[in-house]
Protein backbone atom coordinates (compact mmCIF):
# COMPACT_ATOMS: atom_id res chain seq x y z
CA UNK A 1 0.00 0.00 0.00
CA UNK A 2 1.20 3.59 -0.59
CA UNK A 3 1.35 4.33 3.16
CA UNK A 4 3.65 1.39 3.87
CA UNK A 5 5.84 1.69 0.81
CA UNK A 6 6.61 5.38 1.38
CA UNK A 7 5.63 8.49 -0.48
CA UNK A 8 4.99 8.09 -4.16
CA UNK A 9 6.28 10.52 -6.82
CA UNK A 10 3.72 13.06 -7.93
CA UNK A 11 1.92 12.04 -11.06
CA UNK A 12 2.23 14.51 -13.93
CA UNK A 13 -0.25 13.95 -16.73
CA UNK A 14 1.07 13.68 -20.28
CA UNK A 15 -1.02 16.66 -21.40
CA UNK A 16 0.47 18.83 -18.63
CA UNK A 17 4.03 17.94 -19.72
CA UNK A 18 3.23 18.72 -23.34
CA UNK A 19 1.67 22.02 -22.33
CA UNK A 20 4.76 22.92 -20.28
CA UNK A 21 7.11 22.11 -23.19
CA UNK A 22 4.96 24.07 -25.62
CA UNK A 23 4.84 27.08 -23.29
CA UNK A 24 8.63 27.01 -22.85
CA UNK A 25 9.16 26.90 -26.62
CA UNK A 26 6.83 29.84 -27.14
CA UNK A 27 8.71 31.79 -24.48
CA UNK A 28 12.05 31.13 -26.18
CA UNK A 29 10.59 32.05 -29.55
CA UNK A 30 9.25 35.32 -28.11
CA UNK A 31 12.66 36.15 -26.60
CA UNK A 32 14.38 35.48 -29.93
CA UNK A 33 11.82 37.62 -31.77
CA UNK A 34 12.35 40.52 -29.34
CA UNK A 35 16.13 40.30 -29.76
CA UNK A 36 15.86 40.32 -33.56
CA UNK A 37 13.45 43.25 -33.46
CA UNK A 38 15.81 45.23 -31.23
CA UNK A 39 18.71 44.50 -33.57
CA UNK A 40 16.66 45.73 -36.52
CA UNK A 41 15.49 48.81 -34.61
CA UNK A 42 18.97 49.76 -33.36
CA UNK A 43 20.84 48.86 -36.57
CA UNK A 44 22.06 52.45 -37.27
CA UNK A 45 23.50 52.71 -33.75
CA UNK A 46 24.98 49.21 -33.58
CA UNK A 47 27.37 49.59 -36.53
CA UNK A 48 30.46 50.70 -34.54
CA UNK A 49 29.72 48.09 -31.84
CA UNK A 50 29.40 45.33 -34.44
CA UNK A 51 32.64 46.37 -36.12
CA UNK A 52 34.37 46.52 -32.73
CA UNK A 53 33.02 43.07 -31.84
CA UNK A 54 34.46 41.66 -35.07
CA UNK A 55 37.87 43.16 -34.25
CA UNK A 56 37.68 41.70 -30.73
CA UNK A 57 36.71 38.30 -32.12
CA UNK A 58 39.69 38.34 -34.49
CA UNK A 59 42.10 39.39 -31.74
CA UNK A 60 40.88 37.04 -28.99
CA UNK A 61 42.94 33.97 -30.11
CA UNK A 62 46.12 36.09 -30.11
CA UNK A 63 45.37 37.39 -26.62
CA UNK A 64 44.70 33.84 -25.38
CA UNK A 65 48.07 32.70 -26.74
CA UNK A 66 49.86 35.54 -24.96
CA UNK A 67 47.98 34.62 -21.75
CA UNK A 68 49.24 31.05 -22.04
CA UNK A 69 52.77 32.46 -22.20
CA UNK A 70 52.26 33.97 -18.74
CA UNK A 71 51.07 37.50 -19.52
CA UNK A 72 48.09 39.06 -17.80
CA UNK A 73 44.89 39.55 -19.74
CA UNK A 74 45.11 43.35 -19.79
CA UNK A 75 48.75 43.34 -20.91
CA UNK A 76 48.07 40.70 -23.58
CA UNK A 77 45.07 42.65 -24.88
CA UNK A 78 47.11 45.88 -24.91
CA UNK A 79 49.84 44.25 -27.02
CA UNK A 80 47.32 42.76 -29.47
CA UNK A 81 45.39 46.04 -29.65
CA UNK A 82 48.53 48.09 -30.36
CA UNK A 83 49.65 45.65 -33.06
CA UNK A 84 46.23 45.70 -34.74
CA UNK A 85 46.10 49.51 -34.53
CA UNK A 86 49.57 49.88 -36.05
CA UNK A 87 48.66 47.47 -38.85
CA UNK A 88 45.44 49.36 -39.59
CA UNK A 89 47.17 52.77 -39.60
CA UNK A 90 50.04 51.45 -41.72
CA UNK A 91 47.63 49.90 -44.21
CA UNK A 92 45.71 53.17 -44.52
CA UNK A 93 48.89 55.22 -44.98
CA UNK A 94 50.04 52.79 -47.66
CA UNK A 95 46.78 52.17 -49.47
CA UNK A 96 45.24 55.66 -49.60
CA UNK A 97 48.01 57.24 -51.73
CA UNK A 98 48.26 54.08 -53.86
CA UNK A 99 44.53 53.93 -54.53
CA UNK A 100 44.44 57.67 -55.19
CA UNK A 101 47.19 57.39 -57.81
CA UNK A 102 45.55 54.38 -59.42
CA UNK A 103 42.15 56.10 -59.63
CA UNK A 104 43.76 59.20 -61.16
CA UNK A 105 45.54 56.96 -63.67
CA UNK A 106 42.26 55.22 -64.51
CA UNK A 107 40.47 58.55 -65.02
CA UNK A 108 43.24 59.84 -67.28
CA UNK A 109 43.17 56.65 -69.39
CA UNK A 110 39.37 56.48 -69.52
CA UNK A 111 39.20 58.11 -73.02
CA UNK A 112 41.56 55.41 -74.30
CA UNK A 113 39.27 52.69 -72.93
CA UNK A 114 36.22 54.33 -74.48
CA UNK A 115 38.02 54.68 -77.83
CA UNK A 116 39.09 51.02 -77.73
CA UNK A 117 35.56 49.88 -76.93
CA UNK A 118 34.12 52.05 -79.71
CA UNK A 119 36.61 51.25 -82.49
CA UNK A 120 37.79 47.73 -81.64
CA UNK A 121 35.56 45.78 -79.24
CA UNK A 122 32.08 46.76 -80.44
CA UNK A 123 32.84 46.35 -84.19
CA UNK A 124 34.29 42.91 -83.46
CA UNK A 125 31.17 41.90 -81.51
CA UNK A 126 28.92 43.22 -84.28
CA UNK A 127 30.85 41.30 -86.93
CA UNK A 128 30.93 38.02 -85.02
CA UNK A 129 27.31 38.08 -83.82
CA UNK A 130 25.89 39.75 -86.96
CA UNK A 131 24.18 42.46 -84.93
CA UNK A 132 22.57 45.66 -86.16
CA UNK A 133 25.14 48.49 -85.86
CA UNK A 134 22.43 50.79 -84.52
CA UNK A 135 22.10 48.51 -81.49
CA UNK A 136 25.46 49.84 -80.27
CA UNK A 137 25.24 53.58 -80.55
CA UNK A 138 28.46 54.42 -78.74
CA UNK A 139 27.87 58.17 -78.81
CA UNK A 140 24.53 57.73 -77.07
CA UNK A 141 26.02 55.33 -74.52
CA UNK A 142 28.86 57.73 -73.75
CA UNK A 143 26.44 60.63 -73.32
CA UNK A 144 24.24 58.59 -70.96
CA UNK A 145 27.30 57.52 -69.00
CA UNK A 146 28.43 61.12 -68.67
CA UNK A 147 24.93 62.16 -67.61
CA UNK A 148 24.76 59.45 -64.94
CA UNK A 149 28.24 60.27 -63.69
CA UNK A 150 27.23 63.90 -63.49
CA UNK A 151 24.06 63.07 -61.58
CA UNK A 152 26.04 60.87 -59.19
CA UNK A 153 28.50 63.71 -58.66
CA UNK A 154 25.68 66.16 -58.01
CA UNK A 155 24.04 63.77 -55.55
CA UNK A 156 27.34 63.16 -53.79
CA UNK A 157 28.05 66.89 -53.55
CA UNK A 158 24.55 67.48 -52.19
CA UNK A 159 24.95 64.76 -49.55
CA UNK A 160 28.40 66.01 -48.58
CA UNK A 161 27.06 69.55 -48.38
CA UNK A 162 24.25 68.49 -46.09
CA UNK A 163 26.68 66.56 -43.88
CA UNK A 164 29.08 69.49 -43.72
CA UNK A 165 26.22 71.82 -42.81
CA UNK A 166 25.02 69.47 -40.13
CA UNK A 167 27.31 69.60 -37.13
CA UNK A 168 25.41 66.67 -35.61
CA UNK A 169 26.26 64.47 -38.61
CA UNK A 170 29.96 65.32 -38.35
CA UNK A 171 29.95 64.72 -34.59
CA UNK A 172 28.16 61.39 -35.02
CA UNK A 173 30.66 60.28 -37.66
CA UNK A 174 33.64 61.25 -35.51
CA UNK A 175 32.05 59.61 -32.47
CA UNK A 176 31.66 56.33 -34.33
CA UNK A 177 35.25 56.56 -35.51
CA UNK A 178 36.48 57.01 -31.94
CA UNK A 179 34.09 54.44 -30.47
CA UNK A 180 35.31 51.54 -32.59
CA UNK A 181 38.83 51.19 -31.09
CA UNK A 182 37.63 52.00 -27.56
CA UNK A 183 34.80 49.45 -27.62
CA UNK A 184 37.06 46.90 -29.35
CA UNK A 185 39.63 47.21 -26.55
CA UNK A 186 37.12 46.64 -23.75
CA UNK A 187 35.36 43.82 -25.59
CA UNK A 188 38.69 42.13 -26.24
CA UNK A 189 39.70 42.49 -22.59
CA UNK A 190 36.43 41.08 -21.25
CA UNK A 191 35.71 38.62 -24.09
CA UNK A 192 36.06 35.45 -22.01
CA UNK A 193 33.96 36.88 -19.18
CA UNK A 194 31.23 37.91 -21.62
CA UNK A 195 31.13 34.42 -23.11
CA UNK A 196 30.96 32.88 -19.62
CA UNK A 197 28.16 35.28 -18.59
CA UNK A 198 26.11 34.41 -21.67
CA UNK A 199 26.61 30.72 -20.90
CA UNK A 200 25.37 31.22 -17.33
CA UNK A 201 22.28 33.12 -18.52
CA UNK A 202 21.15 30.42 -20.94
CA UNK A 203 18.26 28.19 -19.85
CA UNK A 204 19.72 24.96 -18.46
CA UNK A 205 17.52 22.84 -20.71
CA UNK A 206 19.12 24.18 -23.89
CA UNK A 207 22.59 25.12 -22.60
CA UNK A 208 24.39 21.95 -23.85
CA UNK A 209 22.87 22.30 -27.32
CA UNK A 210 23.62 26.03 -27.57
CA UNK A 211 27.18 25.49 -26.32
CA UNK A 212 27.74 22.79 -28.94
CA UNK A 213 26.32 24.95 -31.73
CA UNK A 214 28.41 27.93 -30.56
CA UNK A 215 31.61 25.86 -30.67
CA UNK A 216 30.77 24.61 -34.15
CA UNK A 217 29.87 28.11 -35.37
CA UNK A 218 33.11 29.48 -33.90
CA UNK A 219 35.08 26.80 -35.73
CA UNK A 220 33.36 27.51 -39.06
CA UNK A 221 33.43 31.28 -38.68
CA UNK A 222 37.03 31.37 -37.45
CA UNK A 223 38.19 29.23 -40.35
CA UNK A 224 36.38 31.43 -42.85
CA UNK A 225 37.09 34.92 -41.48
CA UNK A 226 40.69 34.50 -40.36
CA UNK A 227 41.63 32.19 -43.21
CA UNK A 228 39.77 34.06 -45.93
CA UNK A 229 41.26 37.40 -44.89
CA UNK A 230 44.72 35.89 -45.32
CA UNK A 231 43.72 34.45 -48.71
CA UNK A 232 42.35 37.82 -49.87
CA UNK A 233 45.53 39.60 -48.78
CA UNK A 234 47.81 37.04 -50.44
CA UNK A 235 45.89 37.07 -53.73
CA UNK A 236 45.71 40.87 -53.80
CA UNK A 237 49.47 41.14 -53.29
CA UNK A 238 50.19 38.44 -55.89
CA UNK A 239 47.91 39.83 -58.61
CA UNK A 240 48.93 43.43 -57.96
CA UNK A 241 52.68 42.65 -57.95
CA UNK A 242 52.50 40.39 -61.02
CA UNK A 243 50.47 42.87 -63.09
CA UNK A 244 52.77 45.72 -62.01
CA UNK A 245 55.89 43.76 -63.02
CA UNK A 246 54.17 43.07 -66.33
CA UNK A 247 53.96 46.85 -66.78
CA UNK A 248 50.19 47.33 -66.55
CA UNK A 249 49.48 50.89 -65.44
CA UNK A 250 46.39 49.96 -63.41
CA UNK A 251 47.84 46.64 -62.21
CA UNK A 252 47.84 47.43 -58.46
CA UNK A 253 44.22 48.59 -58.58
CA UNK A 254 43.09 45.46 -60.45
CA UNK A 255 45.04 43.28 -58.03
CA UNK A 256 43.44 44.90 -54.97
CA UNK A 257 39.93 44.55 -56.42
CA UNK A 258 40.53 40.89 -57.37
CA UNK A 259 41.83 40.15 -53.89
CA UNK A 260 38.94 41.88 -52.10
CA UNK A 261 36.34 40.06 -54.20
CA UNK A 262 37.95 36.64 -53.74
CA UNK A 263 35.83 35.95 -50.62
CA UNK A 264 33.26 34.78 -53.16
CA UNK A 265 34.91 31.95 -55.13
CA UNK A 266 35.65 32.85 -58.76
CA UNK A 267 34.17 36.35 -58.46
CA UNK A 268 37.55 37.97 -57.84
CA UNK A 269 39.07 35.89 -60.62
CA UNK A 270 36.39 36.83 -63.14
CA UNK A 271 36.44 40.56 -62.37
CA UNK A 272 40.22 40.78 -62.15
CA UNK A 273 40.87 38.64 -65.22
CA UNK A 274 38.38 40.56 -67.38
CA UNK A 275 39.68 43.94 -66.22
CA UNK A 276 43.31 42.92 -66.77
CA UNK A 277 42.55 41.61 -70.27
CA UNK A 278 40.86 44.87 -71.29
CA UNK A 279 43.66 46.95 -69.75
CA UNK A 280 46.33 44.90 -71.54
CA UNK A 281 44.56 45.18 -74.90
CA UNK A 282 44.10 48.94 -74.51
CA UNK A 283 47.61 49.64 -73.25
CA UNK A 284 49.60 47.26 -75.48
CA UNK A 285 47.25 45.99 -78.19
CA UNK A 286 49.10 42.70 -78.75
CA UNK A 287 48.47 39.07 -77.88
CA UNK A 288 51.76 38.60 -76.05
CA UNK A 289 50.66 40.65 -73.05
CA UNK A 290 47.23 38.98 -73.15
CA UNK A 291 48.95 35.60 -72.77
CA UNK A 292 50.93 36.98 -69.84
CA UNK A 293 47.67 38.03 -68.16
CA UNK A 294 46.25 34.55 -68.77
CA UNK A 295 49.36 32.99 -67.22
CA UNK A 296 49.22 35.29 -64.16
CA UNK A 297 45.60 34.48 -63.35
CA UNK A 298 46.09 30.78 -64.07
CA UNK A 299 48.93 30.67 -61.55
CA UNK A 300 46.78 32.69 -59.13
CA UNK A 301 43.94 30.17 -59.37
CA UNK A 302 46.30 27.24 -58.85
CA UNK A 303 47.85 29.04 -55.89
CA UNK A 304 44.44 29.71 -54.37
CA UNK A 305 43.00 26.24 -54.96
CA UNK A 306 45.96 24.06 -54.03
CA UNK A 307 47.99 26.12 -51.52
CA UNK A 308 46.15 29.04 -49.89
CA UNK A 309 42.63 27.70 -49.31
CA UNK A 310 43.64 24.19 -48.09
CA UNK A 311 46.26 25.60 -45.71
CA UNK A 312 44.54 28.77 -44.47
CA UNK A 313 40.80 28.05 -44.71
CA UNK A 314 40.48 24.27 -44.88
CA UNK A 315 37.56 22.20 -46.05
CA UNK A 316 35.37 22.59 -42.93
CA UNK A 317 33.86 25.94 -43.84
CA UNK A 318 31.16 24.60 -46.17
CA UNK A 319 29.74 28.03 -47.08
CA UNK A 320 28.51 27.73 -50.64
CA UNK A 321 29.32 30.69 -52.93
CA UNK A 322 25.61 31.28 -53.57
CA UNK A 323 24.99 31.30 -49.81
CA UNK A 324 27.74 33.90 -49.33
CA UNK A 325 26.30 36.17 -52.04
CA UNK A 326 22.75 35.80 -50.72
CA UNK A 327 23.85 36.44 -47.12
CA UNK A 328 25.65 39.67 -48.06
CA UNK A 329 22.77 40.97 -50.21
CA UNK A 330 20.07 40.00 -47.71
CA UNK A 331 22.01 41.46 -44.79
CA UNK A 332 22.56 44.72 -46.64
CA UNK A 333 18.88 44.94 -47.59
CA UNK A 334 17.57 44.22 -44.08
CA UNK A 335 20.10 46.01 -41.87
CA UNK A 336 22.17 48.21 -44.20
CA UNK A 337 25.93 48.33 -43.63
CA UNK A 338 25.49 46.54 -40.30
CA UNK A 339 23.85 43.66 -42.15
CA UNK A 340 26.81 43.44 -44.53
CA UNK A 341 29.17 43.23 -41.55
CA UNK A 342 27.11 40.52 -39.86
CA UNK A 343 26.15 38.61 -43.01
CA UNK A 344 28.92 36.02 -42.94
CA UNK A 345 28.75 35.40 -39.16
CA UNK A 346 25.00 34.93 -39.45
CA UNK A 347 25.44 32.62 -42.46
CA UNK A 348 27.94 30.46 -40.57
CA UNK A 349 25.59 30.16 -37.58
CA UNK A 350 22.66 29.28 -39.84
CA UNK A 351 24.83 26.67 -41.58
CA UNK A 352 25.72 25.03 -38.26
CA UNK A 353 22.07 25.08 -37.11
CA UNK A 354 20.92 23.49 -40.38
CA UNK A 355 23.53 20.74 -40.04
CA UNK A 356 22.37 20.08 -36.48
CA UNK A 357 18.70 20.00 -37.50
CA UNK A 358 19.57 17.63 -40.34
CA UNK A 359 21.26 15.25 -37.89
CA UNK A 360 18.29 15.49 -35.49
CA UNK A 361 15.90 14.72 -38.33
CA UNK A 362 17.90 11.69 -39.50
CA UNK A 363 17.81 10.30 -35.96
CA UNK A 364 14.12 11.01 -35.38
CA UNK A 365 11.26 8.52 -35.67
CA UNK A 366 9.91 10.48 -38.61
CA UNK A 367 12.96 9.44 -40.62
CA UNK A 368 13.87 6.04 -39.19
CA UNK A 369 10.46 4.50 -38.51
CA UNK A 370 9.31 2.10 -41.19
CA UNK A 371 5.64 2.49 -41.87
CA UNK A 372 3.14 0.10 -43.33
CA UNK A 373 3.64 -1.04 -46.86
CA UNK A 374 2.24 1.04 -49.67
CA UNK A 375 -1.08 -0.48 -50.83
CA UNK A 376 -0.33 0.42 -54.46
CA UNK A 377 3.44 -0.07 -54.81
CA UNK A 378 5.68 -2.96 -53.89
CA UNK A 379 9.39 -3.75 -54.06
CA UNK A 380 10.39 -6.72 -56.20
CA UNK A 381 13.83 -8.37 -56.30
CA UNK A 382 14.87 -8.86 -59.91
CA UNK A 383 17.63 -11.30 -60.85
CA UNK A 384 19.50 -10.43 -64.03
CA UNK A 385 22.09 -12.63 -65.73
CA UNK A 386 24.80 -10.59 -67.48
CA UNK A 387 26.55 -11.61 -70.73
CA UNK A 388 29.67 -12.39 -68.66
CA UNK A 389 27.78 -15.12 -66.86
CA UNK A 390 27.42 -13.38 -63.51
CA UNK A 391 24.12 -12.88 -61.73
CA UNK A 392 23.12 -9.48 -60.37
CA UNK A 393 20.18 -8.73 -58.07
CA UNK A 394 18.39 -5.40 -58.06
CA UNK A 395 15.34 -4.03 -56.26
CA UNK A 396 12.63 -2.47 -58.43
CA UNK A 397 9.58 -0.51 -57.24
CA UNK A 398 6.50 -1.43 -59.23
CA UNK A 399 2.72 -1.47 -58.94
CA UNK A 400 1.13 -4.38 -57.14
CA UNK A 401 -1.27 -5.14 -59.97
CA UNK A 402 1.67 -5.35 -62.40
CA UNK A 403 3.38 -7.75 -60.01
CA UNK A 404 0.29 -9.97 -59.98
CA UNK A 405 0.03 -9.87 -63.80
CA UNK A 406 3.72 -10.80 -64.11
CA UNK A 407 3.35 -13.85 -61.79
CA UNK A 408 3.25 -17.02 -63.97
CA UNK A 409 0.21 -19.24 -63.53
CA UNK A 410 0.61 -22.37 -61.45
Amino acid sequence: MPGRMGQTAPFRPMSHAMTHDTSRRWQMLAIAAVILYLLWLLAPVLMPFAFAAMLAYLGDPLADRLERLGLGRTLAVSIVFIVLLLLAVGALLLLIPLVSRQVDNLVQNLPRYVDWARNVALPWVQAKLHLDPSAFDTDRLVEQLKAHIGSIGDAASTVLGQISRSSLGVIAWLTNLVLIPVVAFYLLRDWDRLVAWIDRMLPRSIEPTVAYLAREADSVLGAFVRGQLAVMLALGIFYGAALTIMGLSVGPLIGMVAGLLSFVPYLGFIVGFGSALIAALVQYGDWGHVLIVVAIFTVGQLLEGYVLVPRLVGEKIGLHPVAVIFAVLAGGYLFGFLGVLLALPAASVILVVLRYLSERYRQSDLYTEEGRGDPVLSEVDVVVETPQGTVETDTVVTRRDETKDATPPA
